[in-house]
């Protein structure tokens, strides 16, 4: 088997504390919103349709690498009842 030459600490070198930080959120949206409709036990293309969205999208949200847009994040919000960020 061959053997990759670039280390993952190299590789996480390259990665600026904002870039972590900006990923660590993400991942943990997607994983909210994957909760919360596990909770509501909805499939994501149930999911797609009650909030008008296909369920690529869906995918996409729950990927970890979708950037929110305020606006999403309230709608979202408001469909589960529950924040989805929390801010302090």
């Amino acid at each position: 088997m061959k053997r990759a030459k670039t280390s993952l600490r190299e590789l996480l070198s390259d990665i600026t504390p904002e870039e972590r930080a900006e990923a660590r959120l993400s991942f943990q949206i997607s994983n909210r919103l994957d909760s919360l409709m596990h909770e509501r036990g909805l499939s994501k293309k149930q999911f797609a349709d009650a909030i008008g969205k296909r369920p690529s999208e869906i995918t996409r949200w729950l990927s970890g690498e979708h950037n929110f847009t305020i606006s999403t994040l309230t709608m979202l919000s408001t469909f589960f009842g529950q924040p989805i960020v929390t801010v302090r």
